[in-house]
């Protein structure tokens, strides 16, 4: 795994991009598969029955088959160099995130002096939404009812104020959301902002890494801040 901090890329990652490497090593992989197919073709033309050679469609099938392993071979090279410099690309993008806050999914919200953004993605439109707000104990200390949504995403504020009136500390709480339409269950999905500290790549893509929330996928970014 690669990690870009304060938007210097890595040598790892200026590695990938050369791609020089990869180009290489697929290059040599071609043609190694052809070295083998010729020499095998050459065995069987020697050792053959003399009287029951090959005839020309034989060998010309036997040629085309190699052309086509060759160029599948070839173009999975080339799918392997566009895949590297597409993720290198978005590292370098996802690079200029850091520093900034972003809204992912989760279900933690962080509140200072009577502040806090949160969010809610609707699969569908919802007649009833309610977000339930709870201390680091589990102990419910606020409820936010948000009457009807319509589907996707909406950031949401929170004043800090719990129950009973009262100014909640500044502090990490947790937050469920229950949303329903004519009685029954809407998929929500809870959203939490965070800050970038990092970005980082690896086989399964690009990922930003959000203290106190974990690693998320670029791809999960709901808004940046």
């Amino acid at each position: 795994m690669t990690t870009i901090q304060n938007n210097i890329a890595s040598p790892a990652l200026l590695a990938q991009m050369n791609g020089t490497t990869t180009t290489s090593s697929s290059t040599s992989s071609v043609d190694a598969t052809s070295d083998r197919f010729m020499k095998l073709l050459v065995a069987q033309m020697k050792n053959q029955d003399p009287l029951n050679p090959l005839d020309n469609a034989q060998v010309t099938s036997q040629l085309a088959q190699l052309s086509t392993v060759t160029g599948i071979d070839k173009m999975n090279a080339t799918l392997e160099s566009l895949i590297g410099s597409y993720q290198s690309s978005q590292s370098l993008q996802a690079a200029s995130m850091i520093g900034h806050s972003v809204i992912v999914p989760g279900n933690t919200v962080s509140l200072s002096n009577g502040k806090a953004v949160l969010g809610v993605e609707l699969a569908s439109p919802a007649d009833s939404v309610v977000v339930s707000i709870k201390d680091a104990s589990g102990k419910l200390v606020d409820t936010m009812s948000l009457g009807a949504i319509d589907a996707g995403f909406s950031p949401l504020a929170w004043n800090g104020v719990g129950t009973d009136g009262t100014t909640l500390a500044n502090g990490t709480y947790k937050f469920e959301v229950l949303a329903t339409r004519a009685g029954h269950g809407v998929v929500a999905t809870a959203l939490a902002v965070g800050d970038v500290a990092s970005v980082s790549t690896s086989a399964k893509g690009v990922s930003l890494n959000l203290p106190g929330i974990g690693s998320v996928a670029l791809t999960d970014v709901r808004q940046i801040l």
